[in-house]
């Protein structure tokens, strides 16, 4: 069985003492893919190291988490823009609004993901949708921005059947992961409801574990866990959950034709 964790910051330094060998136990247990989600400035060096060290494995995207959005994000977009120019990104992202943290600057948050919306459509690439606290300000600003030409992933999924089908309805996947194994995060009942076909499976590395790993630190091979209880919520077979969400993966990455 092959799959893909479609969303990992395995660049982060929580993987400093055995990020190779995570890596490899990954792909033993059957992932073949890791789309990691670049954050800011800084993560660029250690992503891009990554995607050097294991090509068609680890494949990166671009953009700015909204928790690192402040005054100066215009710049750092700029930055950000000057690298997407000069080579292809599996995607832009991770970008969004996130209101758990902190609520200083949502219009900034807002402003940011509107001007990387508007990369995703004039590059023809996914947009991954951070949404904390913030599904339905996330649907608002994207239906503004909808058209044919804009497609991606709502990463770490956490909202209502009826919010799920309005991401559904834009084209746009769930992203699921640990929390589907969380007792009350409500996130198995939606995806029973919505289906395996608006799912694609990923970790958010080295958070979110699914359990029981729960508190400790998450990486790619924990991926047959959540598609194991998915398989469970689903009443399905394994092998079905992992065809159907590498299928979704290379789908919304535009990469049906690789071969893994």
């Amino acid at each position: 069985m092959k799959f893909i964790d479609t969303h990992a910051h395995i660049y982060s330094r929580k993987f400093d003492g055995d990020r190779e060998e995570m890596i490899l136990r990954s792909q033993q247990n059957g992932v073949k893919r890791i789309y990691m989600p670049n954050i800011d400035l800084d993560s660029l060096e250690p992503m891009l190291e990554l995607e050097a060290r294991f090509p068609g494995v680890c494949i990166p995207t671009i953009g700015l988490h909204p928790c690192d959005v402040n005054p100066d994000f215009e710049t750092v977009l700029g930055q950000l823009k000057q690298l997407m120019d000069r080579r292809d990104f599996a995607g832009i992202g991770e970008t969004g609004i996130d209101l758990y943290w902190d609520k200083t600057y949502v219009e900034e948050q807002k402003e940011a993901l509107r001007m990387q919306i508007a990369w995703a459509k004039n590059k023809g690439w996914p947009i991954i949708l951070h949404c904390r606290n913030s599904i339905a300000e996330t649907i608002e600003v994207i239906r503004d921005a909808y058209d044919s030409s804009l497609f991606g992933i709502f990463h770490c999924f956490s909202g209502s059947v009826e919010q799920a089908g309005l991401i559904r309805e834009m084209g746009f996947y769930l992203g699921i992961g640990g929390t589907v194994t969380y007792k009350n995060s409500g996130v198995a009942d939606v995806v029973k409801q919505i289906g395996l076909e608006a799912v694609v499976l990923e970790t958010d590395a080295p958070y979110l574990a699914p359990v029981p790993f729960r508190g400790k630190r998450n990486s790619p091979e924990h991926i047959p866990v959540i598609a194991n209880h998915l398989a469970g919520v689903l009443g399905c077979g394994l092998a079905e959950v992992a065809e159907q969400t590498t299928h979704n993966a290379l789908s919304v990455f535009n990469h049906l034709d690789d071969e893994l």
